[in-house]
C-alpha cells in the first residue's frame, strides 16, 4: 500500500474532485465518519457545511484542507467492508480519528485506490500539526497496516502503482460550464500535483497530451495584459473546442501567478531526472544508422516520452520538448544539452530507417518428414514380400481367360540299344 497525504486550502476544491468521479461513476463515497444521517441521503452542502463549521473556527488558518490517497496493488481485489477498516485504522493511527472525514472508493485507474477528505482543525479550535506528517506518522501507520490486514507491501518489487491520467473526450462532454470545467478539473488536479514543469509552454505541453490547454489570448487583450488565464477542451484537430473556463474557478487555483511559483519550485525538483531522460533518447539513438522522424516519436512514445516537435506556418522546426511520463518530468531539448536542441535533434533524422543489429527473420522452412529409428531393430525370419506385375500383365490381357490348359506330355523316344556302342 502507498499512502499520499496533500494539504490544500480548499475544502469545497476536494470535494468538487470526489463528488465529479461520483457522478461520472468512476468513484463511490463507502465512509462518512463524524457526520450525522445518512450516507445516501447526504449532498453536496450538507458534507461541506460539516467540514466548515470546524474551519470557520479557526479563520486565521489558511492551509486547513487534508487529502489522502491510500493505493493498493493491481492484483488486490478488496471489499468495502476491509477498505473501510483500513481507512479507520490508518486515520486512527495519524491522529485524525476524532476529525469528521470522508472515504472515496476510486475504480478510475488501474489500480484501486481510497481517496480520504478531512480537515486539520479541531472540534477544540485547535490546529493539527501537518509537517512532516508522512514521515513521523503514514509511513509507521502504512507498515502497521500492510502486516495487520496482509497487503502488498510498498518497497516490494511486486507493488508498481500505474495510475494513469484519463484524456479528456470531448465527444462525451456536452459543452457547458458544468461539464467542461468538470472534465478539465479532472485533468487538471493530477498534471498539477504530479508533473514537473518549469514554463506555461511546458504545463500546456503536458496538458494537450490530456486533450486540454491553457488560453493566455492575444497579447492586444484585456485578458493577457491582466495577466489572465484561462483553460479550454481540444477536440481532434487539437483545436480549442467548447466554454473556456477561467483559472481562478478551480478548486487548484492554477492562475498564472500561482503557475509562476510552481515554475520556480519545479526547477529543483525535475533536475535529477535530466541525465536519466537524456540516456534514454542517446540509447534510441544509438539502436539505429539511420532513423526517421515519424520512427523516433513512435520508439520515444513507447519508452514513455512524448516528443513534440514546435514549428511555424512554414513547417520549419524551432522547438522540441520532451514529455516524460515515467517520471513525470517535462523538458524543453536545449535544456537537457545542445545536443538536444530541435536544430541538433533534427539534423540527426535520415531518410529511412535503417538498424544498427536488425533482426533477420528466416524464412519458413517446409516440414520434414520424421523417420523414426530403431535403435535395436526386431529380427524377423520371414522374407519381405517380393513385389508383383499381377494389375500390369491382368490390364495386359486381349484374349478371354478360359482356365488353365495343362500341356500335353511328350513322348519320349525309345533309344535303339543296337546303336549304342560301350566304349571301355
Amino acid at each position: 500500500m502507498v499512502a499520499r497525504i496533500i494539504t490544500g486550502r480548499s475544502i469545497r476544491g476536494l470535494l468538487h474532485y470526489n463528488e465529479n468521479k461520483v457522478d461520472e461513476g468512476e468513484a463511490d463515497l463507502i465512509m462518512a465518519s463524524g457526520f450525522a444521517g445518512e450516507i445516501e441521503r447526504m449532498n453536496f452542502m450538507q458534507k461541506l457545511n460539516r467540514f466548515n463549521l470546524l474551519t470557520q473556527m479557526k479563520p486565521n488558518v489558511k492551509t486547513n484542507a487534508v487529502h489522502i490517497s491510500l493505493n493498493f496493488h493491481s492484483s488486490e481485489k478488496i471489499d468495502n467492508q476491509k477498505l473501510q477498516q483500513i481507512a479507520s485504522t490508518y486515520m486512527e493511527k495519524i491522529g485524525f480519528g476524532d476529525q469528521p472525514f470522508l472515504v472515496y472508493r476510486h475504480d478510475d485507474s488501474a489500480h484501486l485506490h481510497l481517496h480520504i477528505v478531512s480537515t486539520n482543525i479541531t472540534a477544540q479550535r485547535e490546529r493539527m500539526e501537518l509537517h512532516d506528517i508522512g514521515r513521523k506518522l503514514s509511513e509507521p501507520a502504512r507498515k502497521a497496516i500492510e502486516e495487520e490486514f496482509d497487503l502488498v507491501k510498498a518497497e516490494s518489487k511486486v507493488f508498481v502503482m500505474d495510475a494513469k491520467i484519463k484524456q479528456a473526450d470531448p465527444k462525451k462532454v456536452k459543452y457547458g460550464n458544468v461539464t467542461t470545467k468538470r472534465a478539465i478539473s479532472n485533468v487538471l488536479t493530477p498534471v498539477l500535483r504530479e508533473y514537473k514543469f518549469t514554463s506555461l509552454a511546458e504545463f500546456n505541453a503536458v496538458l494537450k497530451c490530456f486533450n486540454v490547454t491553457a488560453l493566455r489570448g492575444a497579447e492586444h487583450t484585456a485578458m493577457f495584459q491582466k495577466r489572465g488565464l484561462m483553460f479550454s477542451l481540444l477536440n481532434e484537430k487539437g483545436s480549442a473546442a467548447g466554454v473556456p473556463i477561467k483559472a481562478s474557478s478551480f478548486y487548484t487555483k492554477p492562475t498564472l501567478a500561482n503557475l509562476e511559483q510552481k515554475f520556480e519550485l519545479n526547477k529543483a525538483k525535475r533536475k535529477p531526472y535530466r541525465e536519466e531522460l537524456k540516456t534514454d533518447i542517446e540509447n534510441l539513438f544509438a539502436q539505429y544508422r539511420s532513423i526517421t522522424r515519424s520512427r523516433f516519436e513512435t520508439e520515444a512514445k513507447k519508452m514513455g516520452v512524448d516528443v513534440l516537435f514546435r514549428q511555424n506556418d512554414q513547417g520549419q522546426v524551432f522547438g522540441i520538448t520532451f514529455i516524460d511520463h515515467k517520471r513525470k518530468t517535462v523538458f524543453n531539448g536545449s535544456d537537457i544539452g545542445k545536443d538536444f536542441s530541435a536544430k541538433a535533434i533534427t539534423e540527426r533524422f535520415g531518410k529511412e530507417n535503417l538498424e544498427v543489429n536488425p533482426k533477420i527473420i528466416p524464412p519458413p522452412r517446409p516440414a520434414k518428414r520424421q523417420h523414426i529409428k530403431l535403435v535395436n531393430p526386431v529380427k524377423t525370419f520371414l522374407k519381405s514380400p517380393q513385389p508383383t506385375r499381377f494389375l500390369e500383365l491382368a490390364l495386359a490381357k486381349t484374349q478371354p481367360d478360359y482356365g488353365a490348359v495343362v500341356p500335353r506330355r511328350k513322348k519320349k523316344r525309345k533309344k535303339n540299344d543296337q546303336n549304342q556302342e560301350l566304349t571301355l
